[in-house]
């Protein structure tokens, strides 16, 4: 079956989540947890996702801001860097996180091919729509869907099904990128023809579901598409 879209993760695959923390890092005033910027950008990413895993599984939704400010609180108290300014300072930026170098290309030369092009995140509406205007992309964009339209975070099959009830595709016909190995593992047990983008060199996750290809980034994407294409990859 003829892949028609490809759907993109956002948050680590369209969008880089360290941005924040680099960038409050080199501002003024910032010297004294500079050097930390690294750890703090890691531990409010984790516990980002693991809150909604968390959330998800215990039927406890809240929106993905709500998550994403519950976890920038623990990791600055486990950081001691209790700071009221710092906290929003790190907050709007994350409103303004840059695409990856390579997504503006990638995306004009896939939307060249005649593929449809779509954002499926855990991201709030209010969060995708700053952070697509931010890097630039949303002319390229068909649709950029938030999983607060079923209430639930991804791995939830309800999120992968959104995209079909959007365009009215199989799973099958659908490209899914993701840089999370969990999210690519999930997406491949739902149907999609899940591309990984290992950006960190991690090892393959052990789930019920295994990615089709992988990549380092998205590079090399529309020469993959080509591939898929004519049924090579």
């Amino acid at each position: 079956m003829a892949i028609r879209l490809f759907v993109f993760d956002a948050y680590g695959t369209l969008f880089d989540v360290t941005a924040a923390a680099r960038r409050a890092a080199a501002e003024p005033g910032a010297e004294a947890w500079a050097d930390r910027w690294t750890a703090l950008a890691g531990q409010w990413r984790r516990k980002q996702l693991e809150y909604s895993w968390i959330r998800a599984v215990a039927g406890a939704h809240a929106d993905f801001w709500q998550v994403t400010q519950d976890a920038l609180d623990w990791t600055l108290e486990v950081e001691a860097l209790a700071d009221p300014q710092l906290r929003q300072r790190l907050l709007d930026l994350y409103f303004e996180l840059p695409a990856f170098p390579e997504v503006p290309e990638v995306l004009g030369r896939l939307k060249d091919r005649g593929f449809a092009l779509a954002i499926l995140s855990n991201g709030s509406p209010a969060m995708l729509q700053a952070a697509v205007a931010s890097a630039g992309i949303a002319p390229l964009l068909d649709a950029v869907l938030s999983v607060e339209e079923v209430g639930v975070f991804k791995p939830d099959p309800a999120v992968y099904a959104m995209v079909g009830a959007r365009f009215g595709t199989a799973p099958a016909e659908t490209g899914f990128v993701s840089s999370n190995g969990w999210d690519a593992c999930a997406a491949a047990a739902f149907g999609f023809r899940s591309i990984w983008v290992n950006r960190e060199g991690a090892p393959m996750d052990r789930l019920h579901g295994r990615p089709a290809q992988e990549l380092s980034d998205l590079q090399a994407l529309p020469s993959l598409a080509h591939e898929m294409e004519n049924g090579k990859a």
